[in-house]
């Protein structure tokens, strides 16, 4: 397995990593119901992770796999996702 090892991040970032789990895009909402309680492979997968100066929208850390998804941006996608889902 690759023995890199993720830089620390900023804490001030903590707040915001959790504002954004609670107001996730529609299309994040979505990719997180497939991925949480290691629904894929077994892998356990972290939502609005902060690494570096960023927050990625998800983490891999046993693969050491980054996902970002583009789209609309947090706060312009109109209703909120689980609005939608429910």
């Amino acid at each position: 397995m690759l023995n890199i090892k993720i830089s620390l991040y900023d804490p001030r970032l903590n707040q915001y990593a959790r504002d954004l789990r609670k107001h996730g895009t529609f299309s994040e909402v979505l990719l997180w119901k497939k991925l949480q309680g290691k629904q894929m492979l077994g892998y356990k997968f972290r939502r609005q992770r902060p690494i570096d100066n960023y927050i990625i929208d998800f983490y891999c850390p046993d693969l050491k796999l980054a996902i970002e998804i583009d789209g609309v941006k947090h706060g312009d996608e109109g209703p909120s996702p689980n609005a939608v889902l429910a």
